[in-house]
């Protein structure tokens, strides 16, 4: 899928965590905003995405994608934009269709057969009565 660049809005940001003076200094974390009423998604398609995008989706429509994996602005950047393609991808996988099965009768007879020997089993447990 192609995504257009003025459905995307991306800015960098300083990341948290190891990295000592570098991550104090420089604004290395890429935060990837992606409209996604621009990319004109399929009803289907939204409806997925709003289901894996869980909470990085906001009520005005904005895919908030937060990379700070690696230690350079362009690697962050790549990771971001690659997370967002994978994340339509997925969205755009359809499900596979159940297709209902009925038990054959020989398996019906079978699972009749077992419950009634779990039924006799318990009954042999209560207790014994003298009438």
């Amino acid at each position: 899928m192609h995504v257009p660049e003025d459905a995307i809005e991306e800015r960098f940001l300083a990341a948290s965590g190891p990295g000592g003076q570098n991550v104090n200094k420089v604004a290395t974390a890429c935060q990837l905003r992606c409209d996604v009423f621009k990319l004109g998604l399929h009803p289907e398609t939204w409806r997925r995405l709003k289901v894996i995008a869980g909470s990085r989706l906001s009520t005005s429509g904005e895919l908030i994608i937060t990379a700070r994996r690696y230690r350079t602005q362009e690697a962050n950047r790549a990771d971001a934009r690659d997370r967002l393609m994978e994340m339509l991808a997925k969205a755009e996988e359809r499900e596979a269709r159940r297709v209902k099965t009925k038990p054959s009768k020989s398996a019906r007879a079978k699972r009749v057969d077992a419950k009634k020997g779990r039924g006799v089993v318990k009954a042999a447990r209560a207790k014994v009565r003298l009438d």
